[in-house]
């Protein structure tokens, strides 16, 4: 192992002193100066997680999800320079955390948390025009076979468990009585995108979320519309693409022999 992995290891480790052959310029303790330096890193790390996952870290405390973040940090160092991204694997890692057994949820609130952050950094699509859309819609044969190109930052989730409900019931002031209304034993649906510069989220029916779902698989409407019907019965295609339009997460329409980018 070289030094340069030696000394990166002794910093996610607690129970380490400091790495061997470390000195200081002015003949202090080189185990504790780097005891400092541990320190810094082990906070940076955690704050990382905590500006990332602020609903999961105020479901558990700030003290507990500390707790758990710098166990997690320690066995998860960064893979990369860019911090952005850091925590892709904290939602598993809290499904695994034996003191978090309590909070089932807790886990798809931190997915969905971190789907609004990849959402926020996704790259960027002009979305469809109102005349591409009644173009399409002026040709009904066209419809079935039609297929959609959707915004990179569009993201969706199913869960067993409320989590829109759960997230959004902390956006607002009075986050006790609106968590106070949410059954977290209701099954949700989510879908985020970027509207602008802001990542928003909805709650979706399950045909809605089977419907994008197959959409970004490249189905035809008629097909994803088929599934989305098998799904859930009460499925409305109107409604679906209406919100699809709104949020400008069409950006591309594809039918045969054509192409509207």
């Amino acid at each position: 192992m070289s030094s340069h992995q030696i000394f990166a290891d002794s910093l996610l480790c607690a129970k380490t002193t400091s790495p061997p052959g470390l000195t200081a310029w002015n003949q202090s303790d080189p185990a504790r100066r780097f005891a400092v330096y541990r320190n810094n890193v082990m906070v940076s790390l955690i704050d990382a997680l905590a500006d990332t996952y602020p609903v999961t870290q105020a479901l558990v405390g700030e003290e507990f999800f500390r707790a758990m973040a710098a166990d997690f940090a320690s066995a998860n160092p960064p893979r990369s320079p860019v911090m952005a991204h850091y925590g892709t694997g904290f939602a598993a890692f809290i499904e695994s955390f034996p003191a978090a057994a309590g909070l089932p949820y807790l886990a798809d609130v931190a997915r969905l948390e971190m789907l609004r952050v990849v959402a926020y950094h996704a790259a960027d699509a002009t979305s469809v025009s109102p005349e591409e859309i009644a173009l399409l819609l002026s040709a009904p044969e066209r419809l079935p076979a039609a297929r959609f190109a959707l915004h990179p930052s569009l993201q969706h989730l199913d869960s067993p468990y409320a989590v829109v409900s759960l997230w959004a019931a902390h956006q607002g002031e009075e986050i006790d009585s609106a968590l106070a209304a949410v059954n977290a034993a209701e099954p949700e649906s989510a879908l985020v995108v970027r509207v602008g510069l802001e990542v928003e989220i909805y709650r979706i029916t399950t045909g809605t979320a089977t419907f994008i779902r197959h959409l970004q698989q490249g189905l035809g409407l008629g097909a994803a519309v088929d599934q989305a019907l098998a799904a859930d019965a009460a499925f409305d295609m109107t409604d679906a693409l209406a919100l699809l339009i709104r949020t400008g997460a069409l950006t591309g329409i594809i039918t045969s022999g054509s192409q509207h980018p």
